[in-house]
């Protein structure tokens, strides 16, 4: 603070444009990566980048039964709850040093 109490605008600018830098720099790791969701000992896997966007869906042919279709269901529902989780943590750990705490729309 300068004398008078009041806060120094370039430093704040400063402040600024590295905290934006360091989000763009979280972003771009948050779009290379890919995490992985399971579920029924993995029967069922999606893959899901770190910004949400969802790659790929493997079923294990032995978890397909047409008389029990609901299973199935059941299975992908939760990989794809499962990859959301490792997503979202992905995200607070990348995002959360960079923005210092502050939450961020879409993030």
């Amino acid at each position: 603070m300068r004398p008078g109490g009041q806060p120094n605008m370039q430093q704040i600018m400063k402040q600024a444009q590295k905290m934006q830098e360091q989000v763009a720099r979280a972003q771009a790791e948050l779009a290379a990566a890919e995490l992985t969701g399971t579920a029924g000992g993995g029967l069922v896997t999606v893959v899901v980048t770190g910004l949400g966007e969802y790659k790929s869906v493997k079923i294990d042919p032995t978890a397909v039964d047409p008389e029990d279709v609901e299973t199935l269901e059941d299975l992908v529902l939760a990989a794809i709850h499962n990859a959301a989780e490792a997503q979202r943590e992905l995200t607070e750990a990348k995002m959360g040093p960079a923005t210092g705490g502050l939450s961020l729309p879409g993030f």
